[in-house]
């Protein structure tokens, strides 16, 4: 009889690898031994469901494949379903459940990808079916996170999505766990083995979720130092070049790699332009579909740099051929985050990937405020530039500030506030000519204000 209540325990490689390792790591891949070498095949399931076409779930499946064979796993078959609604106990229905254990014998495939969210109890009683690893989209990506976090806060991110998203699982003995936090005096009369080590990891969830706040603190003081300089923040799905435009942008090293999810963390680079002085540029993580509402949660804190950001660059990969769609995906996600309202250019990067120039002058009609880049060849980079200093001075009016001589900070805080074309002394003061918006404006009103009454008082 199939369990249709019982919850899944977390999958045998992330026990293993936790196992013996301090919790304050961020745990490994699943699907790679510790020599690297690949050593699972893996057949991924995709089911259409009503309301869902039948390409879009294909081109779906074709990205899981990818997000497979980022995590290290060698896909080795397809297999798709159309359902009125998943199966309650297995996801699948009981025919197409044959055929999947068939081609998993007949492949020796040692894994099963689903394209969705299973129950904890679907995952089980799939386990329990067919003799295999399953692993579900959320899982197969909280696995290749695990594998690209860099930073002390990447990892406490991960470790905290992945906690979260096994705890339901859990059914045997997270024995790494209890050994730490059980003993004498801490558990409650008739505590169970399995309450204990669940107590254990929602303290740890705790423990990281205080972790984070501390962080984000400290990001929020470097955030102050550099409120007054205009920031533009690279958005957009994985894997369409963020990275590598970043790096054309700024002239500077980023790590790039064409691969998922490459970047994790907001790496935040200086460009130098001559009607605007500094802009920062922030490379945020890349939006996929479906993507786990739990893993977005833990990555709010990273995310926070979009918030803070005057514009918006959504990158798009124009030669990929569901460009459109997930340029839908990362609109949706912004409108999630809160993140829609802002002004936005959008960006169509890798065109000199193109299949055909037709194509290209039809994307360039179709869609005629985009500007067209490739990071790559250095294509478009200078009309990206003027497109940033045309949105960042957007609403700017001229204006006139004269502060004391001697009140340098005053002066750098007008440079960083505004755009400065003239500066001129005269009767011990400083008069500076600017362009600034109405909100600049005020900032600018009320520094100035401050400094002569400093000036005054002494």
């Amino acid at each position: 009889m199939l369990d249709q209540g019982i919850p899944q325990e977390p999958a045998a490689g992330l026990i293993e690898q936790r196992k013996g390792h301090p919790p304050s790591k961020t745990t490994g891949s699943l699907l790679k031994s510790h020599t690297g070498q690949i050593e699972e095949k893996a057949l991924v399931v995709g089911v259409v469901f009503p309301g869902i076409g039948r390409i879009q779930e294909e081109e779906s499946l074709n990205e899981l494949v990818a997000l497979a064979e980022t995590a290290g796993a060698r896909v080795v078959g397809k297999i798709m379903q159309t359902r009125n609604a998943a199966h309650a106990a297995t996801f699948i229905g009981k025919g197409k459940l044959g055929q999947l254990a068939r081609k998993a014998s007949e492949s020796e495939a040692g894994m099963i990808i689903f394209n969705a969210d299973l129950t904890p109890a679907q995952a089980r009683n799939l386990e329990g079916e067919l003799k295999r690893k399953i692993l579900d989209r959320s899982g197969l990506i909280l696995d290749i996170f695990a594998r690209h976090a860099r930073t002390r806060e990447s990892q406490i991110q991960v470790e905290l999505a992945q906690l979260q998203y096994y705890l339901p699982r859990l059914t045997r003995l997270w024995t790494h766990l209890s050994r730490q936090e059980a003993g004498i005096g801490t558990r409650g009369p008739g505590e169970t083995q399995l309450e204990s080590d669940r107590r254990a990891i929602r303290k740890r969830i705790g423990h990281l979720q205080s972790e984070l706040e501390k962080i984000e603190r400290q990001r929020s003081i470097r955030r102050k130092h550099r409120r007054n300089v205009p920031k533009a923040a690279l958005v957009g799905y994985t894997n369409v070049g963020k990275s590598s435009l970043l790096t054309a942008l700024a002239d500077s090293r980023v790590f790039v790699e064409n691969r998922l999810f490459a970047t994790l963390d907001a790496t935040i680079r200086s460009m130098e332009l001559e009607e605007t002085g500094r802009v920062l540029l922030i490379d945020t993580v890349g939006f996929i579909r479906k993507l786990p509402h739990h893993l977005v949660a833990s990555f709010r804190s990273t995310l926070e740099e979009s918030r803070e950001a005057d514009i918006l660059l959504h990158v798009v990969d124009v030669s990929h051929a569901g460009f459109e769609e997930q340029m839908a995906t990362v609109q949706s996600v912004l409108k999630d985050l809160d993140l829609d309202r802002k002004p936005v250019i959008t960006v169509f990067n890798k065109v000199d990937r193109v299949a055909s120039g037709e194509d290209l002058a039809l994307y360039k009609q179709r869609y005629p405020d985009v500007v067209f880049t490739s990071a790559l060849k250095g294509m478009g980079l200078n009309a990206l530039k003027s497109a940033v200093v045309d949105l960042l001075h957007q609403g700017e009016s001229p204006g006139v500030v004269a502060v004391p001589h001697n009140a340098s900070r005053a002066v750098a805080a007008v440079y960083d506030l505004a755009r400065v074309v003239r500066r001129e002394h005269a009767d011990g003061q400083t008069i500076l000519h600017f362009f600034a918006t109405a909100v600049q404006r005020k900032k600018i009103d009320a520094l100035v204000d401050r400094v002569m009454h400093e000036h005054t008082d002494h």
